[in-house]
């Protein structure tokens, strides 16, 4: 009896059915990627929901369980509320799974295409939001984190790492910007998703019902069809294709861009690797921490001058710690639009300076930010706090774009998804570092009598030397040795384990370039796309302008 593959239940998904045909214009394929990024974003809003949860029960109050119940008992109570501590862990979880799932499958990613992976990442995401909200109907914790903790972490994994290689073989001319494109994507989910969940909950609240049951429906919906149409957008280049006028960089000894390719299974093991590994590490370690803290440090550090009144922050009245709170919220978002802005801005301009390079200025210019932040601070001088918070928070979002680039550079563009795959352990391990460092460091100084304004000082000194750590594992990072290349024979074997071997009906190559740059296509395709996202840019900006008032 024949063989029944995925490919014959699913002939739309086969590989071989996603290669572009005559004409078909690259720009296509970054509002694809942005539509999937978009929504698989979310999880950096997720504690939108921890507050109204937190009452689920009690609906206007909590209702706290007894003391004597057992952290198992909580898990399938029905009569008393979640913690926020007990909600976190799905946020925790989000960002194991989607290293672990990126680490894991980016190899069959590469064999089975984006476009299976992503409708796999649509389903993951989306159906982890129904398991999430059945486990809010029927009161049941457990089911929060498998279905998006677990099951939704798996899809931010594979969605993630679903457009990389793609957009890297489109744009070998533009690998920076074309990266940045996507992955500025994740960092602007939440802003779309934060306020647009906001809203239906308040629409669907009721005196039995906080509203976000309902909300994770919708939601799901939402997002469900807008991660199907673009992983069904998603196409890929022919074999050997490249931008017409476009010469490939030659190379060399010295030179950190190849025109070959490196094995998964050799690249892991390579020092390269593991010491861009640690440079991403480090710079999201410095960058997260800041991000967990943003609302407090801002409130603490300056209390209230916030406001216009000389009072530390344990000196402020209720209504005044309010105020500080609203105006703490506009600077977390701002510092949320820069880390978006800079994924793209950082990654583009790594298009021209080189990767290496780019990352020196992280290192360097972050040094010099977070070893000043502490003298703005006791100045008082809160344009320039803000402004060197939003510099260090665009290069943290800068860091993500710009790494698939400087893998592809080193690793060529044939396994370089799934490479950025085993990558993305770092993102996971700097999740807990980063936090962890901030909070204890932060606790130990204010357990000793240090003012809560002092509190974040020694943090920022910290942070600053492992910045200078990353400087040095960056300067360390060198070109791969020829002898660890992939042989010809390897290639073929690895096509024809990919599908990549059945022709293509597409004639001359470069005809994929003449496509009108202004086709209607191409003008809806980022329509869909930037509409949303301009809406988020703008409530962001709106919470944003509170703190210059």
């Amino acid at each position: 009896m024949a063989s029944v593959s995925g490919d014959d239940w699913f002939p739309a998904l086969a590989k071989s059915r996603t290669v572009a045909g005559p004409g078909y214009n690259r720009w296509l394929v970054p509002p694809a990627a942005l539509a999937i990024h978009l929504c698989i974003g979310m999880a950096y809003g997720f504690s939108v929901f921890w507050l109204p949860l937190s009452r689920a029960v009690g609906i206007r109050e909590p209702i706290a369980c007894p003391q004597t119940m057992t952290f198992l008992e909580q898990m399938v109570s029905t009569g008393c509320d979640w913690k926020i501590s007990m909600l976190g862990w799905m946020f925790t979880l989000f960002f194991v799974f989607l290293g672990s799932a990126a680490a894991l499958w980016g190899g069959w990613l590469e064999r089975a295409g984006p476009r299976r992976a992503g409708v796999v990442a649509a389903v993951c995401w989306c159906g982890g939001l129904v398991v999430s909200a059945f486990g809010v109907k029927l009161h049941q914790i457990w089911l929060l984190w498998l279905g998006s903790g677990v099951i939704g972490g798996i899809g931010l994994g594979l969605g993630y790492i679903s457009p990389v290689s793609t957009l890297i073989k489109w744009f070998p001319d533009r690998r920076g910007m074309a990266t940045g494109l996507a992955i500025m994507g994740f960092g602007g989910g939440a802003m779309i998703g934060a306020p647009l969940a906001d809203s239906l909950m308040r629409y669907f609240a009721t005196p039995t019902s906080v509203g976000v049951f309902e909300t994770f429906l919708v939601l799901a919906a939402l997002y469900f069809v807008f991660m199907m149409a673009g992983a069904l957008g998603y196409r890929l280049p022919p074999a050997g294709w490249t931008p017409a006028g476009w010469t490939p960089p030659a190379g060399g000894a010295t030179s950190m861009m190849t025109g070959h390719d490196v094995h998964l299974n050799v690249a892991w093991r390579s020092r390269q690797f593991w010491l861009v590994w640690a440079v991403l590490c480090l710079n999201v370690t410095a960058g997260i921490g800041i991000i967990g803290m943003a609302s407090p440090l801002l409130q603490e550090v300056f209390a209230g001058r916030l406001i216009g009144v000389n009072a530390a922050f344990n000196e402020l009245t209720l209504a005044q710690k309010g105020q500080i709170a609203a105006i703490a919220a506009g600077f977390t978002g701002l510092l949320s639009l820069f880390n978006i802005v800079g994924r793209l801005a950082w990654a583009s301009l790594s298009d021209w300076i080189g990767r290496k390079a780019t990352y020196y200025t992280f290192f360097l210019l972050g040094f010099g930010l977070y070893a000043i932040v502490p003298s703005t601070a006791k100045s008082g001088q809160l344009a320039l706090f803000v402004i060197a918070f939003c510099v260090i928070l665009s290069m943290y979002g800068g860091g993500f774009s710009t790494v698939p680039a400087y893998l592809a550079d080193m690793f060529g563009t044939k396994m370089v998804g799934a490479i950025h795959g085993r990558l993305l352990t770092a993102w996971s391990t700097a999740g807990v570092l980063g936090p962890v460092l901030v909070n204890y460091i932060r606790e130990y100084q204010l357990d000793h009598g240090v003012a809560r304004a002092d509190a974040y000082t020694m943090t920022m000194y910290v942070l600053a030397g492992l910045l200078l750590i990353g400087c040095l594992c960056n300067a360390l990072v060198t070109p791969v040795a020829k002898q660890y290349h992939m042989s010809p024979e390897q290639i073929a074997q690895e096509r024809l384990l990919a599908d990549d071997t059945h022709p293509h009906p597409i004639g001359d190559s470069r005809e994929l370039a003449v496509a009108a740059s202004h086709s209607s296509s191409v003008t809806l395709a980022w329509l869909a796309v930037g509409i949303p996202l301009a809406w988020g840019i703008w409530i962001t900006l709106q919470k944003a302008a509170a703190l210059f008032r």
